[in-house]
């Protein structure tokens, strides 16, 4: 009914050794690819003096942080 092959003095099926090949190919393939994308950098403050750059700072995180609560709206 189906081949076997003695390997290590067991006989495995070819299609528990078809299963083990693709998974080990699709598995490596999706370890090397896969993973977290590094964030993009912010573009430079440009302020000119270091009250405007807190300022700004601070503007910034309060926005992204209103920006999480608000729930998402469709237009």
């Amino acid at each position: 009914m189906v081949q076997k092959y003695n390997i290590f003095g067991t006989q495995v099926g070819s299609h528990y050794l078809a299963m083990g090949v693709l998974g080990g190919l699709f598995g490596g393939v999706y370890a090397v690819v896969g993973g977290s994308k590094p964030k993009p950098a912010a573009p430079p403050i440009n302020a000119s003096s270091p009250d405007e750059a807190d300022f700004i700072k601070k503007f910034i995180d309060q926005a992204e942080a209103d920006e999480k609560k608000a729930p998402a709206t469709k237009h």
